[in-house]
């Protein structure tokens, strides 16, 4: 049972110390990959931790639980994990750890279940302001093309993706820009960053009170935004994606002293312009290594002692 708790206090520290550290990192910025990926690691060590948790506390609690965990372990290794070191404490902290595993695949189907409302929505007022010409088929076409007065350009996740441009944006784009937007775009989509979304909305809306989870979001929302624009730059170079930028998005009052829903767009441009130097790849390497030995430790925490049991 002292498993459990360890695996519990663990869960706590990685959601209190990994935020941290990531506030204080000068280089996210410069490796938004790297970045999402350090993100994914330290939130899966959280979840495993809490996992790993309730389920030694339920083996501790109910014997058909222990029975199908510890099916083939010889008898010392069962010893070794003593779990009935805390009696009924056990049971309630199986349950309340149980709840809140329910509690996130809720928060996830419901964000999914959203999402897939919103695209159905969005897909048909695009066939009231685009409609279909004779013999083409739904949601065939990767580019659509919509009368509009605004520049504006945006991604609809999907099976089938698709990047919304408006007539304003194909005359305010100069060059290469509309490709670099369309790159841009296509980075979200290859990278599955709705998914990202989906998850981190679903750990947020679901435990608003954990920072962690809160913090997960607000950089999911940032570094998947920084991630397509990398993605797009490598092909187009940086002051063309900046420009692209800078025209879809001049019109709405973003880079004016008053901040607006679009007040990140400012600080994108700035960063694109700013080009400054990316990691090492040996650096890169050490911080993607580093960040996938996280969700390791709770794996160790739990094997210990039964491979402590078996030397």
């Amino acid at each position: 049972m002292w498993v459990s708790l360890a695996l519990l206090a663990l869960g706590v520290l990685v959601a209190v110390v990994a935020p941290r550290l990531l506030a204080r990192a000068d280089w996210p910025e410069r490796e938004p990959i790297v970045a999402l990926w350090v993100w994914q690691c330290a939130v899966a060590a959280v979840l495993l931790s809490f996992a790993l948790s309730m389920t030694f506390s339920a083996a501790a609690s109910w014997q058909v639980v222990r029975g199908q965990v510890f099916a083939t372990a010889p008898a010392a290794v069962v010893e070794a994990y003593a779990l009935g070191a805390l009696g009924p404490w056990s049971a309630a902290l199986a349950v309340l750890l149980a709840c809140g595993g329910l509690w996130t695949g809720a928060m996830l189907t419901r964000e999914v279940r959203d999402a897939r409302a919103w695209r159905r929505r969005q897909r048909a007022e695009l066939l009231v302001r685009s409609p279909l010409l004779p013999g083409e088929e739904t949601g065939s076409g990767p580019l659509v093309l919509l009368e509009g007065d605004r520049p504006d350009a945006w991604w609809l996740p999907g099976t089938r993706p698709q990047l919304i441009i408006t007539t304003a944006a194909l005359r305010r784009l100069k060059g290469r820009q509309l490709d670099a937007v369309l790159a841009h775009e296509q980075g979200h989509a290859r990278a599955r960053h709705d998914w990202l979304l989906y998850c981190a909305a679903a750990l947020a809306s679901g435990f608003p009170r954990v920072p962690v989870f809160a913090a997960f979001r607000a950089e999911m929302h940032r570094l998947v935004e920084l991630a397509a624009d990398d993605s797009a730059s490598k092909r187009f170079g940086r002051l063309t994606i900046a420009l692209a930028l800078v025209g879809l998005n001049e019109d709405r009052g973003v880079f004016g002293a008053c901040p607006t829903h679009h007040a990140e767009v400012p600080q994108r441009v700035t960063r694109l312009l700013a080009a400054k130097p990316r990691l090492t790849p040996g650096r890169r390497l050490r911080l993607t290594a580093a960040a996938a030995l996280v969700p390791a430790v709770p794996l160790l925490v739990a094997l210990a002692p039964g491979l402590n049991a078996l030397t």
